[in-house]
């Protein structure tokens, strides 16, 4: 790699660092290439990029960022998953590593807050910001329809005793 290849690189995780809502910094090592590939999948399914970068270069990319704090974790084999939504990438590193001991989680940071492993992990035990909305939507809806069922119960129970005043008028 020469020297623009590796500004370009810094550059490119610079703006990626600046992007994101959530970093986890992972260490693998033995991870075959299909391992990797099923990882980046499921990364880019989830809405994260997980990237294998050289620890000097993500070094020189985090200076300046809100994510400077995390330094000291790259040493030894590591790699970097982002993601804007502040669980997603938590949640894909945390189930790859589950599934594959390969894949270590060291820690990581969600804004100016760092994590370490068993925080990047309580995080993605979390639901996802979706299933929060659909959870909040839920909870909105309910008393609606609560409030609806009431308030035509009253009207439902009328007209069945008048339907049963009028089925006796008839039979007498």
């Amino acid at each position: 790699m020469d020297r623009t290849q590796k500004e370009q690189l810094v550059a490119f995780l610079k703006e990626v660092f600046d992007d994101s809502g959530l970093v986890v910094v992972t260490q693998q090592s033995g991870l075959t290439v299909s391992e990797v590939s099923e990882l980046r999948s499921d990364a880019r399914d989830n809405g994260a990029s997980y990237k294998v970068a050289k620890n000097r270069l993500a070094k020189i990319a985090l200076d300046g960022t809100k994510f400077e704090a995390l330094k000291p974790l790259f040493t030894g084999p590591t790699a970097v998953t982002t993601s804007v939504d502040p669980i997603a990438a938590a949640k894909v590193c945390v189930e790859f590593a589950k599934k594959n001991e390969k894949l270590t989680v060291v820690g990581g940071a969600m804004g100016d807050t760092i994590l370490d492993a068993n925080g990047v992990k309580a995080l993605a035990s979390l639901p996802s910001l979706d299933e929060l909305r659909g959870k909040l939507v839920g909870l909105l809806q309910a008393p609606a329809t609560k409030v609806a069922g009431v308030t035509q119960a009253p009207a439902g129970q009328l007209a069945r005793v008048f339907g049963a005043y009028g089925s006796q008028g008839e039979a007498a």
